[in-house]
């Protein structure tokens, strides 16, 4: 999804509402079971990624928009992470 259609999608919306992220995973793989886990959406995060799925450097650095959620503490930890400086 581009930035300018989760816009569209957005202005839509009532501005009071709250947004959540909403993550869908199977309970295991045998099964059609699933569970639902949402969170509020605490940031926005800009992401350039500079290696694929294999390790593989990326030529064309494509920039993403992650909207970041999850429990506070590994928000945290994962906010913490991100700023260090690398060694």
């Amino acid at each position: 999804m581009r930035v300018h259609e989760l816009i569209d999608i957005l202005s839509d919306q009532p501005p009071d509402a709250e947004v959540e992220l909403a993550i869908i995973a199977p309970v295991d793989g045998g099964s059609d079971d699933i569970t639902v886990d949402r969170y509020f959406v605490d940031g926005v995060l800009p992401w350039q990624d500079s290696e694929d799925d294999d390790g593989a450097e990326i030529e064309d650095d494509e920039l993403s928009i992650w909207l970041v959620g999850g429990e506070e503490g590994d928000v945290n930890a994962f906010l913490d992470a991100i700023e260090q400086p690398d060694p």
